[in-house]
């Protein structure tokens, strides 16, 4: 127990960073997706778009964050190890969300939105009013499992060296000749997916109103 005390500080620090990583991709990549996957169904700006979602779903994150933080800067700007790790982590999941979205909107009844042209809505005003409402309901589960996902994705920001829960649990197991910190690491990881997860359930149930 005085060991697990020991290394603790070390292991909620990495947590930070992890949490920290989460909750900005998610800030970022969700409206990006939302964006995407209205541009999809634009003539011509969609084949650009399916391109991207193409590439970003089509190649492993693992890869995407080697190609931004070790290979970008040899063709074009130099990106510091968070901001990089931020980068790909926001263009993966944004084209993941895209993806979603674009499912949902196509469930909307087109009755629905002939009504809103009946209704005299603008373009903006049927998106916010009569699509997205909808939409949120039927993408939540969807986009819950892609957001604990991202709580394990996130592990993989140590390829750039940065100093997050996973690293934290290896350095300190390497350094103690231990499984214990990579054990501590792993119930972390646990802890996080189980919030999540009671979460999601608590807020799908609040979109239960459609039924």
């Amino acid at each position: 127990m005085s060991y697990i005390l020991e290394i603790l500080p070390q292991l909620l620090d990495g947590t930070k960073l992890t949490l920290l990583v989460f909750a900005l991709t998610l800030v970022l990549a969700i409206p990006l997706g939302i964006l995407l996957s209205f541009l999809l169904r634009v003539p011509v700006v969609s084949w650009f778009v399916n391109i991207y979602v193409w590439i970003m779903r089509g190649t492993p994150l693992l890869v995407q964050l080697i190609i931004i933080f070790y290979a970008l800067p040899m063709i074009g700007p130099t990106l510091p190890r968070f901001p990089s790790a931020l980068l790909a982590f926001t263009l993966n999941y944004a084209a993941y969300f895209a993806e979603i979205f674009r499912g949902g909107i196509k469930a909307v009844p087109n009755g629905q939105l002939e009504a809103a042209k009946v209704l005299k809505l603008s373009r903006w005003q049927t998106i916010r009013y009569v699509q997205l409402p909808q939409v949120i309901k039927i993408v939540l589960p969807s986009v819950f499992n892609e957001v604990i996902n991202l709580v394990k994705d996130s592990s993989l920001i140590y390829v750039v060296g940065l100093g997050d829960l996973l690293r934290a649990g290896k350095i300190a197991m390497s350094r103690d000749v231990s499984l214990a910190p990579i054990m501590m690491a792993a119930l972390i990881y646990l802890i996080l997916i189980g919030i999540l997860t009671v979460l999601s359930k608590k807020i799908e149930q609040r979109f239960d109103y459609y039924k």
